[in-house]
């Protein structure tokens, strides 16, 4: 068993500092490093370039994961539009901040002139490995857990954090802790496929990581409690990953034919 005791790292001059901020701080600066050092071992991308583009996927991808999360959420944030600029108060989604940070990618690479498929292969590997350590941010937050168990490593949600059927249970799935695993294993072969040389065409290795994560989301959301809408019964996230792994698994068939 394990439990988040609190939100906060510390207070400096009265200002309070959160364990999230300082993780996804961590996340994007550790996701950016290996990418630009793959970069420029295997993909022949001058140095800091992907230090440039970070900036561009930082900023678009904040943007529309904001902006996802909003309009998936539209009732409330019709009625309070004040709130869509308090992203301080939670929600973010990583489909809008992929697709986000897509946009931000086309649009470095335009101005550049370098190739958006090949900056999508390296930048795919980083994101994923930001994506694993991003989501201890959710554990300190107490937040993104699943459904009650009393397994080994169960996790303790502390009641004001509990949803309003699971007032009175104390313990649930580490959801978070599965993605965070399943992210750090999909990093694992995308380093691999590119350490062997087996991403000979540009494209492919972000198609494969945007397959790959969907199945570990797809498996991730049976367990959460937290979505945010349904689709025909399925959750949001679940239909939207399938959707990604048709269209992604379409154009791998066609890129190799």
């Amino acid at each position: 068993m394990f439990a988040s005791h609190s939100q906060i790292l510390c207070t400096v001059f009265g200002v309070n500092i959160y364990f999230y901020g300082v993780i996804l701080a961590l996340a994007i600066v550790a996701g950016t490093f290996v990418s630009d050092y793959l970069g420029q071992k295997y993909f022949e991308l001058k140095k800091e370039t992907i230090i440039d583009l970070a900036p561009y996927l930082v900023v678009f991808g904040i943007i529309g994961a904001r902006l996802y999360y909003c309009i998936l959420n539209y009732s409330f944030y019709m009625r309070f539009p004040t709130e869509i600029l308090a992203i301080r108060h939670g929600g973010i989604s990583i489909h809008g901040a992929i697709l986000g940070g897509l946009i931000g990618l086309f649009i470095f690479a335009k101005r550049r002139k370098i190739s958006a498929l090949k900056l999508a292969d390296v930048s795919a590997i980083g994101l994923v490995l930001a994506q694993s350590i991003g989501r201890w941010g959710n554990f300190f937050n107490s937040e993104a857990f699943g459904t009650p168990t009393n397994l080994p490593w169960k996790l303790y949600i502390a009641p004001q954090y509990r949803p309003i059927p699971y007032t009175e249970v104390n313990y649930f799935h580490p959801t978070f802790l599965y993605e965070s695993i399943l992210d750090l294993a999909i990093f694992g072969i995308l380093f691999f496929i590119v350490k062997k040389g087996w991403n000979r065409k540009e494209g492919n290795l972000a198609l494969i990581y945007l397959i790959l994560y969907s199945f570990a989301r797809i498996l991730v959301e049976t367990l959460r409690i937290d979505s945010v809408r349904d689709i025909f019964g399925i959750p949001v996230a679940i239909f939207v990953s399938i959707c990604i792994i048709i269209v992604a698994s379409i154009l791998l068939f066609v890129r190799k034919r």
